[in-house]
């Protein structure tokens, strides 16, 4: 079988002029003759950057990466892409997840390089790595940063969702700013992401249950030597993908969608999974769609208890067996013989793997909630779908009818959430428009609203919350979200009025405005499209070209992929 020649090799391999500068300039790094006459080059595309703190030991990460590409016989390359602190950037930093997915697909692409490592942690640099990556579709593996250590205050273990918490005690007068000093010092005390089945998790288990990183990667700690082995091991088994021609195309398939959505469902991910599968999925080629995520986790119970949706951290699941224990609970229900990273499938990949903590961890058959997954909702509120996880909510808010109190966005939120004279209880429904892709843009982390101080102060900590935005990972209580079209593009969502009586029935999968369709005919008459908030540069073609939240609200040009051909050579 004659031997396929590298593609880095369309620039390393050439003579003459091309040849002389691709390796004379490369060799300036100290590189000698014989590293470029047919290595496998592996490029490590790091998201490092101070400005992305759940990132910001990738630099050191990225060493024991190259460590395991050199021990395997290729080439290290490390290069950045754009970097995505979901924490700092305003006004979200799901403005730029597409972005940031244009900048890794054409930094791959324009490169030498025969397969890549994904350095990724923070919750939108892992979506947009992989959709990059998809589109160009060269042997790929994901290495996740990892969560950080459980925090402490006060004697308690604490996390990222314990900010909500914190937020509605000060709100409410019982928690002071001094206090709120302490906790936010013991919060965050280590390298890595939210210690929460919050996205950044739920994105590193995406990975591993789609067969994209090594079993295990998912849930070491960011402190552990593990996590370095994990990256040495991965650098050496992308040198074997490539000498495989293992291709990401070869593991994304329909069947891998249709474990992530299941395992998705196991470990009470985010409701961010959502919007970031669907447009992985659409990059790949892979028909998949909203009411899949209702359709394949129905049936799966919640086996991890991890806050939001439970009581432990991802530093507690990892020493209880991590991922590859649930998914071994889960082998009756998932495609087993799905290849992965190192050519294994997963089946085969979770054998030796054990449950060590019960607790944590619970048998199928005896599961911590039965009540998991994704729920998709449709309705005259929400014509393509709208999404609630029920095992953060509060089940008897799952059927209900209540008034509408209407937010028109996040300013007018903002100023009259506070207010006593609002006229809201809590048997009221929190309506939130233009918070959606095109409205705020970018769909920010706000559908999980603050409750009225009035509200607080009987006691009440969950009221149902609808908007067109997005939630963190990291929140909980009974919100639906994502509801589509959004306010910015008309439909009955832009029209809802306060005092209009809505229906949430979770169970029979309903969101219901309770207004006749004349009179919201009536209404969309009188609505005028608000004007973009930029009409120039990326936030402007953000806004012209973005797609609705029902299919992943990626940029419309982008779905699809150009794959790994240059198509003009330079010089």
């Amino acid at each position: 079988m004659e031997k396929k020649e590298r593609r880095s090799q369309g620039w390393f391999g050439k003579t003459g002029k091309d040849g002389l500068i691709y390796r004379s300039w490369f060799k300036k790094q100290g590189i000698p003759t014989h590293e470029l006459n047919g290595k496998p080059v592996i490029g490590i595309c790091n998201t490092w950057s101070e400005l992305t703190p759940c990132n910001s030991h990738f630099r050191e990460l990225a060493e024991f990466v190259k460590r395991g590409v050199y021990e395997a016989g290729g080439l290290p390359v490390e290069f950045p892409v754009m970097s995505l602190g979901e924490t700092l950037m305003k006004p979200t930093a799901m403005l730029y997840r597409n972005l940031a997915s244009m900048d890794t697909e054409e930094s791959i692409r324009a490169n030498p390089l025969d397969g890549v490592v994904l350095l990724c942690g923070c919750d939108k640099t892992t979506p947009s790595l992989v959709m990059g990556a998809a589109s160009v579709d060269l042997p790929t593996i994901v290495v996740s940063g990892g969560p950080m250590l459980t925090g402490r205050y006060r004697g308690t273990s604490i996390s990222t969702s314990d900010i909500w918490r914190f937020s509605e005690e000060s709100r409410a007068g019982r928690m002071s700013q001094e206090e709120l000093y302490i906790a936010e010092s013991g919060l965050c005390r280590s390298d890595g992401h939210c210690a929460v089945m919050g996205t950044a998790s739920t994105m590193a288990c995406m990975v591993e249950s789609l067969g994209l990183s090594l079993p295990g990667n998912a849930a070491i700690p960011a402190p552990d030597s593990a996590r370095k082995v994990m990256a040495h091991m991965s650098g050496m088994e992308i040198v074997k993908m490539v000498e495989n021609d293992l291709k990401i195309s070869e593991i994304l398939t329909r069947e891998a969608f249709e474990n992530a959505i299941m395992v998705n469902a196991a470990i009470g991910g985010s409701t961010n999974f959502v919007i970031h599968l669907l447009a992985i999925a659409g990059r790949i080629g892979v028909d998949l769609s909203l009411e899949d995520f209702d359709k394949f986790s129905a049936n799966i119970p919640l086996l991890a208890n991890l806050q939001p949706s439970g009581k432990y951290f991802m530093e507690d699941l990892y020493y209880a067996g991590g991922l590859p224990a649930i998914i071994r609970q889960l082998k009756d229900h998932l495609h087993n013989d799905c290849i992965t990273v190192n050519g294994k499938s997963i089946g085969a990949n979770v054998e030796i793997f054990e449950n060590f903590n019960e607790k944590v961890i619970s048998a199928i058959d005896n599961p911590f909630n039965k009540t998991s997954g994704i729920v998709v909702l449709k309705g005259n509120l929400c014509e393509t779908g709208a999404i609630i996880k029920p095992s953060a909510a509060a089940p008897e808010l799952m059927t209900h009818t209540g008034r509408a109190v209407v937010f028109e966005d996040i300013d007018d939120y903002k100023n009259n959430i506070d207010d006593p004279e609002l006229d809201i209880d809590e048997t009221c429904i929190m309506v939130l428009k233009n918070v959606g892709p095109k409205g705020y843009p970018g769909m920010p982390e706000v559908g999980n609203m603050g409750l009225p101080p009035k509200v607080l102060d009987k006691g009440v900590t969950d009221m149902i919350r609808i908007s067109d935005g997005r939630m963190s990972g990291t929140g909980f209580g009974t919100v639906v979200l994502h509801a589509s079209p959004e306010a910015a593009e008309g439909g009955n969502f832009a029209v809802v009025k306060t005092g209009d009586k809505i229906t949430l029935d979770v169970p029979n999968r309903k969101l219901e405005l309770l207004v006749s369709d004349e009179e919201l005919a009536e209404r969309k008459k009188a609505w005028k499209r608000p004007e973009p908030i930029a009409d120039r540069g990326y936030v402007g073609l953000y806004i012209k070209h973005v797609e609705q939240a029902n299919l992943g609200a990626d940029l419309d040009f982008l779905r699809g992929g150009s794959g790994s051909e240059v198509s003009k050579d330079s010089h």
